[in-house]
């Protein structure tokens, strides 16, 4: 079905020759829908529309705006361009729109029109919108004062840029690029206003395939589109702009927004930069204040996109590098224009932090320089060190007049070069020709302070008093150039080589517009778009990043006082890929001290102190000390932390040093001297077991006992060795080895003894009972006997293993001593080692005492009680000094072992020596004769030998009473035995019961003892004599 709309005209359009009547139909047709109808062509959507700016009208009530998009224009256009609005609806706006506007031009004072509608539009096949900042912002009325720089210069810049194009006839055959291009007074609610001129083509923009007129022909198409925007230049419009855009799918390029929001693709699809984002001049802002080693800066920033967006990421890398924010000033800007009081108060917060005299200001040129005013009006000049950012540095309307509150200033710029003859083409302009641009007659009154002749008024030049001439001159000496103009000219030419790729693509080089570019797809011109590499008329090489966005690049630049009331921005380094280079020597912070001014809040502690915060200042502190022990916590600051036991605080007390372990070592005099004593017991031992091995069939040695001293020798020799495990490195293996033979080596020495001694009790105690020989004194019992006494000493050592394994531990006197010992040496649990051998030493004693009265040929046993007796003596004397020396690990180990070797020792002189005196000294001793007594075998001695021996009582350890037993036997044996005894004792034996090597038929005298059992009873051989 079809429908039709029917077309109400208004009235002429106002406006420049680009303003058509578009999708007409001849004189007397109407035009016919086709088909479907788009979203804009429904009956509703022009009454949203005007509802829409309505609102738009209504959200800005301020009295200064004065409604400077014209509504009864734009109402009109709708009408033109095909959409149905109702008459009444209409005259009810306008009238309204009037009175509105009536309203507003009396509130402000002015008898004319501001701000006055202008554009500049140029002709062309394909046009580029363009959104500049041409006026300032004020707080009274909506437009400011002219922008020499980042505003004329800047559009100049854009039609510079453009004529270079359309100049080179090859470059898009065919086709001129056309320009319209509006002031948006660096306000967002004004600048989105004046972006609504962009979308009304792409409204009315119809494809003459859905619409016919009524006899069946296509209607007249005379279209102003916008292809693509270039600008706005602050943040926060290109968002509102961007936001807007969007919706009709219109690609924007701006050349001075660099919020790091508008990188978000998701919600700006079709906006792109020419300039980095504010993500890397944040990033090169923080490096700047890490190279002058600041930690303590205040930051101010604008009530905009712009700066708040900046100041959210300056304050998170502030806070990862440990840098503090003394005060955090926000500069009026979105809700209006601050006043003078404003700005004295964000001075004098400052002053408060005196310490904090880094100040980073993001911000733009107009804000920026209130700040610097109200610095010198609060006696502030040379107070602070600004980093500045590149919406504000290097822009005259900050630093012409504020040259010395702005010195020493360091600002991030992105890297720009100058648009090559962009300066001579500026510097040859006029009024009289360059019509194009009409915002250039109040730039020339502006520049020269002078009036116009025939001059549109303006709030502000009606102060010029003198009539300009025509004469006047721009020149390099009294014309300061924007420095970033690159990024205009880059963005003209990033629109004009994506046309040029597209008309290639579409068009296949024909001469002008085909079908296929008419009109031009947004969606496509953007991939185009995004594409584009060239080489600019800076001589930089261009193209978008992944997010759109510029190639980050900046320079540092840096505002000193060349000479003496000579000021100038220099560059002194660059931020290129993450990296700073800073040429240190170049910065000049003031004339007469050009070194950078600390900015910290409090100096570092000296070493060894910590912190203690101010409140409320997480970068101001107060020192204090640690203590000797005690470091500065690794993980926080403000405490003291004490070394473990040792370890000691390092020199600058930031951490514990261990201390050296202490040991005994062979080298130290202590073990040179336990060592060099159980040396001299080693060979001691050595030479008695030589002794006894070399005259091993001697009496002397079978009649002490050769398997029992043996034993007793090893033991000896085991008390000397364990000295030597003493003076070892403690460690797991040793410390078990010293456990083991501390008590091992005490085991066999008294389990020997202890078994000698209850030999000779029970056979001198059996005697007086009975004939019959005591059981278990053959030499393997006697063996046995010992083996089993040591291995109850085996035993204990092995559960004291278990219930406590053996370790080396770190001990610890004081502070400062690191030993390193066996964990049984610091306490009594040697003890548990020696408890045992200590009781073999008491029963040996007992034993010792018991058989102190044997006759004289039994008298070892005195020597064995004297052994026992020293011995105890030693080991009371032991006992005190073990405990009292608890304090002094190195003298405890010593005397241990000094007194294990010395109770070696003792029972080796004791036991050993007399043995070695008869077989050594006296061999003419060491016979069968001397191991008779000779008070019981007179009559032998008498009878078989001239000469009279006397036996040394020395060798009758083992030839006591049982000699009776051995002779009476021998000579039963014989047959002398049947000869009846005379009451006296006496006996005489036959010729035939001869003695080897002894006359026959000898009378033998055998005085009765009270030992000796009756003759008849049952003898055994005692092994130990030999006949």
């Amino acid at each position: 079905m079809t429908t039709t709309t029917t077309m109400t005209v208004v009235g002429p359009l106002w406006g420049t020759p680009q303003h058509r009547l578009p999708n007409r139909c001849r004189p007397g047709q109407r035009l016919a829908d086709s088909g479907r109808a788009r979203p804009w062509q429904t009956p509703s959507f022009p009454v949203i529309f005007l509802v829409l700016l309505l609102l738009l009208d209504l959200a800005m009530p301020s009295p200064a705006h004065h409604h400077t998009l014209d509504l009864e224009y734009d109402l009109r256009t709708l009408l033109y361009e095909g959409l149905y609005v109702p008459r009444k609806t209409l005259a009810r706006h306008l009238s309204r729109t009037k009175r509105l506007t009536h309203k507003q031009s009396q509130t402000v004072g002015l008898n004319f029109t501001w701000p006055a509608r202008k554009v500049v539009a140029t002709e062309g096949e394909v046009l580029l919108g363009g959104l500049m900042m041409v006026h300032e912002r004020h707080h009274d009325i909506v437009c400011g004062p002219i922008m020499p720089q980042g505003g004329v210069q800047a559009v100049e810049a854009m039609l510079y840029t453009l004529d270079f194009i359309n100049d080179q006839e090859d470059f898009i055959p065919g086709v001129r690029i056309g320009t319209h291009i509006l002031d948006d007074c660096d306000k967002d609610t004004y600048g989105l206003e004046q972006a609504v001129d962009f979308i009304k083509g792409s409204i009315s923009n119809i494809d003459d395939g859905e619409y016919k007129c009524r006899d069946g022909s296509s209607p007249q198409v005379r279209n102003k589109v916008i292809s693509g925007v270039v600008g706005a230049a602050s943040s926060v419009t290109s968002i509102q702009v961007a936001n807007l855009l969007r919706l009709f799918k219109i690609p924007q390029v701006s050349f001075f927004s660099t919020s790091p929001e508008l990188s978000n693709k998701q919600r700006f699809e079709y906006f792109s930069r020419t300039i980095p984002s504010d993500h890397y001049q944040v990033k090169a802002m923080v490096e700047i204040v890490k190279k002058l080693g600041w930690s303590y800066i205040s930051i101010i920033y604008e009530e905009s996109n712009y700066g708040i967006k900046a100041f959210e990421e300056l304050e998170g890398l502030l806070a990862y590098n440990n840098i503090c924010i003394a005060v955090k000033e926000k500069l009026v800007k979105d809700s209006g224009v601050a006043d003078e009081g404003a700005y004295d108060l964000t001075v004098q917060r400052l002053m408060q932090k005196q310490r904090a005299r880094g100040v980073i200001i993001f911000g733009s040129d107009q804000e920026v320089a209130g700040v610097m005013r109200a610095v010198r009006r609060n006696n502030a000049t040379g107070s602070f060190t600004w980093i500045g950012s590149d919406g504000w540095s290097a822009r005259s309307l900050v630093s012409s007049g504020n040259e010395p509150e702005v010195e020493g200033t360091l600002s991030v710029q992105p890297q720009a070069n100058p648009v090559r003859g962009f300066d001579r083409y500026f510097l040859g302009l006029t009024v009289e020709n360059n019509r194009r641009n009409p915002w250039f007659v109040e730039y020339w009154e502006d520049h020269f302070k002078c009036r116009y002749p025939n001059s549109s008024r303006t709030p502000y030049n009606g102060a010029y008093n003198r009539t300009c001439t025509g004469e006047e001159k721009l020149t390099n000496k009294n014309t300061q150039f924007e420095a970033q103009l690159q990024f205009v000219s880059d963005a003209v030419m990033s629109f004009g080589y994506a046309f040029r790729d597209m008309h290639q693509k579409l068009c296949r080089g024909g001469k002008g517009l085909c079908d296929e570019m008419q009109p031009i797809d947004g969606e496509q011109l953007l991939s185009y778009l995004r594409k584009v590499m060239f080489t600019g008329l800076s001589g930089d090489r261009f193209k978008f990043d992944q997010q759109g966005d510029g190639p980050a690049r900046y320079n540092i630049i840096h505002f000193k006082q060349i000479s003496p009331g000579v000021y100038s921005w220099v560059t002194v380094g660059q931020y290129v890929e993450g990296l700073l280079k800073l040429n240190m020597s170049a910065i000049q912070f003031k004339l007469d001290d050009p070194s950078p001014p600390s900015s910290v809040c409090s100096l570092p502690c000296y070493i060894g102190q910590a912190k203690k915060y101010v409140e409320g200042e997480s970068c101001c502190w107060h020192c204090f000390n640690c203590s000797t022990y005690q470091i500065v916590s690794p993980v926080d600051p403000t405490r003291c932390i004490n070394c473990d036991w040792g370890t000691l605080p390092s020199i600058d007390h930031l951490h514990c040093n261990q201390i050296p372990e202490v040991y005994i070592r062979p080298d130290s005099w202590w073990a040179i001297g336990a060592m060099l004593f159980s040396s001299l017991g080693v060979v001691m031992t050595g030479v008695v077991v030589w002794v006894f091995f070399s005259h091993h069939d001697t009496p002397v040695v079978r009649a002490s006992g050769r398997e029992l001293s043996y034993v007793l020798l090893s033991g000896v020799f085991l008390c000397y060795a364990i000295t030597f495990v003493f003076v070892l490195k403690p460690s797991a293996v040793v410390c078990g080895v010293q456990r083991f033979g501390l008590g091992f080596c005490f085991a066999v020495v008294y389990s020997a003894l202890l078994t000698k001694t209850n030999r000779i009790s029970r056979i001198f105690n059996a005697g007086k009972r009975t004939a019959k020989r005591p059981s278990f004194i053959s030499p393997r019992s006697q063996l046995c006997i010992c083996f089993c006494t040591v291995s109850i000493q085996v035993v204990i050592t092995g559960v004291w293993w278990v219930v406590s394994p053996p370790r080396a531990i770190h001990h610890y006197l004081v502070r400062e001593d690191n030993f390193l010992v066996c964990a049984a040496s610091i306490n009594a649990s040697y003890m548990i080692a020696f408890a045992y051998p200590i009781g073999l030493i008491i029963v040996c004693t007992i034993y010792a005492v018991l058989t102190r009265k044997i006759p004289e040929a039994f008298n070892e046993s005195k020597y064995i009680g004297f052994t026992m007796y020293t011995t105890c003596i030693i080991w009371l004397a032991f006992v005190p000094i073990y405990f009292s020396t608890a304090n002094n690990v190195e003298l405890r180990i010593t005397t241990t072992s000094v007194t294990i070797s010395l109770s070696a020792t003792v029972a080796l002189a004791c036991l050993f020596t007399p043995k070695l005196y008869i077989i050594l000294l006296h061999p003419e001793r060491n016979v069968r004769q001397s191991m008779m007594p000779a008070a019981k075998y007179s009559a032998i001695k008498n009878n078989l030998s001239s000469s009279s021996q006397r036996v040394d009582s020395g060798t009758q350890s083992e030839v006591i009473f049982p000699l009776d037993y051995e002779l009476h036997e021998k000579l039963r044996t014989m047959g002398c035995a049947s000869h009846p005894r005379s009451s006296s004792g006496t006996q005489t034996c036959p010729a035939s019961c001869c003695l080897p090597d002894h006359r026959c038929g000898a009378t033998l005298t055998l005085a009765p003892s009270p030992a000796t059992p009756a003759t008849n009873g049952p003898l055994q051989d005692v092994p130990d004599v030999q006949l």
